[in-house]
């Protein structure tokens, strides 16, 4: 069974996304996520939480840096590389 992850959406709509994978960097949280039914080709993307400790829900933000962006999809795809194929764009 894969992990779901319901998240409302700067317009107030929700969007559910299948968690592929996670890791932790430098103390920071990051997800993979994809919007695609299981065993389906879709996008897939890089989230970072944002929340603080104390905070009732998490607060993912698209990570937008690139240095950042390449290290973190450098280890999903090496965790993730007998699973899936991740082409970037």
């Amino acid at each position: 069974m894969e992990d779901k992850l319901i998240m409302i959406m700067d317009d107030g709509s929700e969007a559910e996304f299948s968690i592929l994978e996670s890791t932790k960097l430098g103390g920071v949280d990051y997800i993979l996520v994809t919007d695609a039914p299981e065993d389906e080709d879709g996008e897939c993307f890089l989230l970072k939480d944002m929340s603080e400790p104390e905070d009732e829900e998490a607060l993912y933000v698209d990570v937008e840096d690139e240095d950042e962006r390449e290290a973190v999809m450098n280890i999903f795809e090496e965790m993730l590389k007998d699973e899936i194929s991740i082409e970037r764009q």
